[in-house]
């Protein structure tokens, strides 16, 4: 499978694109960082992220695209442009006819380290590692993207429209559940997700920070 990772960003937006075997062996195919010019208006500056993405479809043909979910943090004015991003992702895949799928950060976490609250120094780290490359992908948007491609290559899950949200499903409780009979990277990724959900429904001091 070829997966398409883009990490969302208006200023510097990752796109990485990886092969993955039915060993779960993963290879680099691509990696690159579409950046647009804060002068220009924003209309503009999606449009040329737009453009970069529609490229990296053509010219390297994904059989999905993945893509980081945003969430809320203090500062408002980013978080608004990189979801007007990651709209533009998902235009370019549906254009394209490609199946989408969405991650959370915690998910790329733990698919890449087994941790779901990993620093993103390890996580670049063993991007690298898995990649089989002798260093991580700079700027970080690079190294993020292919952590995201790798995540989904590895889960297969989290597709958008999909019945029961791909093959394997961890309730927000910590249950495990699998269609069928799970590989060790998936039951890896699993275990990790469902660790962090369990821990966060019985501690107060995080469940305070959320």
């Amino acid at each position: 499978m070829r997966v398409l990772g883009i990490d969302p960003g208006l200023t510097r937006c990752g796109i990485g694109v990886v092969d993955v075997d039915a060993a779960r062996r993963t290879s680099l195919v691509h990696v690159d960082v579409a950046r647009s010019a804060p002068a220009l208006a924003t209309h503009f500056r999606l449009a040329k992220i737009g453009d970069e993405i529609d490229l990296a479809i053509k010219t390297y043909k994904p059989e999905v695209m993945a893509i980081e979910r945003v969430f809320a943090q203090d500062n408002l004015q980013s978080v608004t442009t990189t979801m007007q991003v990651m709209g533009v992702a998902m235009l370019c895949a549906g254009r394209a006819g490609l199946p989408l799928a969405i991650h959370t950060p915690s998910e790329v976490k733990a698919a890449v380290t087994g941790s779901g609250t990993a620093g993103k120094a390890q996580v670049q780290h063993m991007v690298a590692r898995v990649l089989g490359l002798q260093k991580v992908p700079k700027p970080a948007d690079a190294a993020d993207a292919l952590a995201i491609a790798i995540c989904h290559a590895w889960r297969g899950t989290g597709l958008q429209g999909a019945g029961q949200d791909g093959d394997i499903n961890v309730s927000l409780s910590g249950g495990v559940s699998a269609r069928g009979k799970m590989t060790a990277a998936q039951q890896q990724w699993a275990n990790a997700i469902a660790t962090t959900r369990r821990k966060g429904a019985v501690d107060p001091r995080v469940r305070g920070k959320r």
